[in-house]
């Protein structure tokens, strides 16, 4: 799909690291130059025409965030550096405050490292309790697992949407709707789900989301905190300066700015601001819908292609757009740098999933994550050099 909007697929590259970031297609590039060309001042600053442009631009990308998560105002979003910051500004602004004691987090050790690291320490300090829903044979959350674990302690349950490493999508609505019913804040790392399927924060009742920019064909360095407004009226800002205060005249006497700009101090990536609104601008005209069902059915193809080849073993039960393998008798990350010989761009490692081992047994593997851009002639491509163990073997002496 729309290959011929991407400069990068001209240098004969197959790039399947989408999990890690997307490329970035012409209208975004062009957007970003057009602001750093045309109208490069700085936002809610100026009383200039250029100054004014950026207010504009800046602005309009927080009502594309809105309509494209569905969020009741635009008071609800927060223009961050990405998901980890988002993460830790929820786990450190506002549940710093509401948790207490003894009570209890509730994560999968699936999770990536920003939405594992960020409650480590702040059960840390506190005096938390972690706690993890146990996978099923098919490395998924269930519904019944999760009930297994839930306590009249159990407060917060932060997960992904979409896993990093297995691809696997969870059953948000009924988590949520279990959660709320006792009284437990979701929170929901989104960087990989909010790219690739139709989020609609109001109809699953999400508390806090966390999504990236760069992983949605956007620029990097800047992402997005949805909160509901009623929550995010206490989160607590974790950065103080510039352009989120009204006045402080002493120590006693500071006023903040309403939602969201106290969540916003100093200057903001305005260009990528401004560049997440061309992508979702991009997104929105292929149809998130059609974005998710191409890259579906990539993945049931790349499974299966896989899946005859004798000497691989894939840690997914089922097809997903993420698959993880491994060759066997061979180095993760040999089978990388064997893929990069013929331009084919691969992850190898633990993939910031570094506890996830302790359900599949398996410490790292190449993983392939797919977009819409993706082919399956270049999935045929990547099966043929991987069909040879023998030349792979050979090309890594």
């Amino acid at each position: 799909m729309n290959r011929e909007d991407f400069p990068m697929l001209n240098n004969n590259l197959i790039y399947l690291d989408n999990g890690a970031t997307t490329l970035k297609p012409n209208v975004v590039i062009n957007k970003i130059m057009e602001y750093y060309s045309s109208y490069s001042a700085n936002a809610h600053r100026g009383d200039y025409d250029i100054s004014l442009r950026v207010d504009n631009e800046y602005e309009n990308t927080r009502d594309l965030v809105k309509k494209f998560i569905n969020a009741a105002s635009k008071n609800e979003i927060v223009f961050t550096s990405g998901t980890t910051e988002s993460l830790n500004m929820i786990a450190f602004g506002f549940f710093k405050n509401y948790l207490e004691a003894g009570e209890e987090i509730l994560l999968t050790k699936s999770e990536h490292a920003s939405n594992i690291l960020p409650w480590f320490k702040l059960a840390k300090d506190n005096q938390l309790k972690i706690k993890y829903i146990e996978l099923d044979n098919n490395y998924e959350v269930s519904i019944e697992n999760l009930v297994k674990e839930i306590t009249p302690n159990t407060r917060v349950i932060s997960l992904a949407g979409i896993t990093n490493v297995l691809g696997d999508v969870r059953p948000l609505k009924d988590i949520i709707r279990i959660a709320h019913d006792n009284n437990i804040l979701v929170v929901i790392d989104g960087a990989q789900c909010v790219p690739h399927m139709r989020v609609d924060v109001r109809n699953l009742d999400i508390d806090f989301l966390a999504f990236s920019a760069h992983k949605m064909c956007g620029p990097t360095g800047v992402g997005v905190l949805y909160g509901k407004e009623e929550l995010l009226e206490k989160l607590e800002p974790h950065n103080l300066g510039g352009g989120m205060n009204e006045s402080f005249d002493n120590l006693n006497e500071v006023y903040l700015k309403p939602l969201p700009t106290r969540l916003e101090a100093g200057t903001p990536n305005i260009a990528g601001v401004i560049g997440l609104g061309a992508a979702i601008e991009y997104i929105n005209k292929l149809g998130i819908a059609n974005i998710r069902k191409h890259e579906l059915e990539l993945g049931k193809y790349l499974f299966a292609e896989l899946n005859n080849i004798r000497h691989i073993t894939i840690v997914n039960k089922k097809p997903s757009s993420t698959i993880a393998f491994n060759v066997d008798g061979i180095f993760a990350q040999d089978v990388a740098v064997y893929l990069n010989k013929y331009n084919i761009c691969v992850r190898a490692g633990n993939h910031c999933a570094k506890i996830l081992k302790d359900e599949t047994g398996v410490k790292n593997t190449v993983r392939i994550s797919l977009y819409f851009y993706n082919t399956k002639e270049e999935i045929n491509k990547l099966v043929e050099l991987l069909k040879d163990k023998n030349k792979i073997l050979e090309e890594m002496l």
